[in-house]
């Protein structure tokens, strides 16, 4: 029976280690604040209030409930998170916003205490009510500008323009464009100048020596081996430099040809009729019948 509860004693200490290494409470971060919300975060009651996102840093879940929220270093245990609500438990790498509005009959998420121009420090402890887990003052800011940490997380603390409850802080540095970065490394253009003007000329010199190089070997004569004959039983090779021309002229024959831009002959015949005053046919037979007489004249006179 004692090695029994020994046993159960083990594993329940073996248990619990485990269970406070797969969440550990020290993961648990202020990220971001808001002060003056007017046009930004709305809660389940349509009303807008002072918020504080709370991010789990590490890669299990951690539930916070048990732990406390406080604006006074002096009263750690201000506000006490409940430890009822499933709501707690913050995945790994996500947030979760508490409303500082003073309505803590609303909700978990709703602070017992407000943030103002005069309320402007936070505080998150542990559940034994002693171990400061984190904290921040926040300065002054314009209303619907938050306080955050950039990079996500781990960055130092900064006033910007847009706020991202439950969402990564990262979102500030896609809204500024490689332009306006560049701007700021080269605000009067010089870097912008040479770089344009350097890119160019290393073109055109890259141009220039290609339409060099090809100039070149179209003008250079192309040396063609050819088989002269002796004698029928023995051959020799003669090295016959052909012009580039002639290789230019072949080349658009054959263009044309496989293109079809030679000449093609019509075959379609047309016959058209021709009028003539006189007959050939007639002076043909005109000739024929005055031949014979001539032939008879002449022999008549040999004959006298």
């Amino acid at each position: 029976m004692r090695m029994l509860k020994k046993i159960l004693l083990v594993s329940a200490a073996i248990f619990s280690a485990i269970g406070s290494f797969a969440q550990n409470i020290t993961d648990v971060k202020i990220n971001e604040v808001m002060l003056f919300n007017e046009t930004n975060y709305i809660d389940s009651y349509g009303d807008r209030s002072a918020w504080i996102e709370l991010v789990n840093t590490g890669y299990n879940t951690v539930n916070i409930a048990g732990c406390y929220l406080t604006n006074n270093i002096q009263n750690p245990t201000k506000y006490k998170i409940p430890t009822a609500d499933p709501i707690t438990k913050i995945p790994k790498q996500q947030f979760l916003v508490f409303f500082a509005d003073g309505r803590s009959q609303h909700g978990t998420l709703h602070l017992n205490f407000r943030l103002d121009s005069t309320n402007r420090f936070i505080a998150l402890f542990a559940s034994d009510g002693k171990t400061l887990l984190d904290s921040v003052t926040v300065p002054l800011m314009e209303v619907d500008k938050s306080f955050v940490r950039l990079p996500n997380c781990f960055g130092k603390w900064q006033v910007s323009e847009l706020a991202t409850p439950n969402s990564t802080n990262d979102l500030f540095e896609s809204k500024v464009s490689p332009a306006e970065k560049f701007v700021k490394v080269d605000p009067f253009g010089v870097v912008m100048a040479i770089t344009a003007m350097s890119v160019v000329f290393t073109a055109l010199l890259v141009l220039y020596r290609l339409f060099s190089f090809t100039a070149r070997m179209a003008q250079k004569p192309i040396k063609v081996k050819l088989r002269k004959s002796k004698t029928a039983d023995t051959e020799e090779e003669v090295e016959v430099e052909v012009p580039g021309e002639v290789f230019a002229a072949i080349s658009a024959a054959l263009y044309f040809y496989e293109n079809d831009k030679h000449d093609q002959e019509s075959t379609i015949l047309t016959i058209e009729r021709v009028s003539r005053r006189y007959s050939p046919w007639s002076s043909k037979i005109y000739t024929l019948r005055q031949t014979p007489n001539r032939v008879v004249f002449h022999r008549k006179l040999n004959k006298g």
